[in-house]
């Protein structure tokens, strides 16, 4: 079903079963933090999937804040969310650029940190994210486009693994959002595997 005319409601559960199946283990890992998890979570198999991408971004552009022009994000994690968000506000008419944010400036041509149809100076955007943990990659994000002269209030993640990242970006004056919770996810990974 075209997940236009489902409802937000039911985008979500989909969206929630996916990520259970697809992108959450539990085991002992280290994750990129440095930090000892039981639970790992890797949305890229849902995100990277049309399906999935769908879902996600259709569910998405509803937390991204009306004024801003653009959403944004970390390269890798981040690529096919700002994609596929700008792609969804095109469907419903609204003007929203992708941008991606590369981890450390280009090394040739005109270095730029930034990928993509930059809007004018002080506009506002969203920032996006797969994952968060501790906040910092989110930052990494933000540092180079406010350097640059735009306006970024609120971060959107997917899943919030609950370890530090609403505190440290509410540190930097920023909103955390999150679609799930890492318990949202890890729940619904025990119920459809009983």
């Amino acid at each position: 079903m075209n997940p236009s005319i489902k409802s937000n409601q039911a985008i979500k559960n989909e969206l929630l079963n996916l990520l259970a199946q697809n992108a959450y283990q539990k085991g002992d890992f280290t994750l990129s933090s440095g930090r000892k998890s039981i639970h790992y979570v890797n949305c890229k198999p849902v995100s990277l999937s049309g399906i999935g991408l769908n879902l996600i971004s259709t569910l998405m552009l509803n937390y991204v804040e009306p004024e801003a022009c653009a959403v944004a994000g970390l390269t890798l994690g981040a690529d096919p969310l700002v994609s596929g968000v700008s792609m969804a506000a095109a469907q419903v008419n609204r003007d929203l650029n992708a941008l991606i944010v590369r981890k450390k400036p280009k090394g040739h041509g005109t270095e730029s940190w930034i990928e993509g149809p930059l809007p004018p100076k002080g506009s506002l955007i969203t920032i996006l994210e797969d994952v968060v943990t501790t906040g910092q990659s989110s930052l990494k994000a933000v540092k180079p486009l406010s350097e640059l002269g735009y306006s970024i209030n609120k971060i959107v993640a997917l899943v919030d693994r609950r370890e530090g990242a609403d505190l440290t970006i509410s540190n930097a004056g920023l909103v955390l959002e999150s679609v799930f919770s890492i318990e949202e996810v890890s729940t619904r990974s025990i119920d459809l595997t009983n």
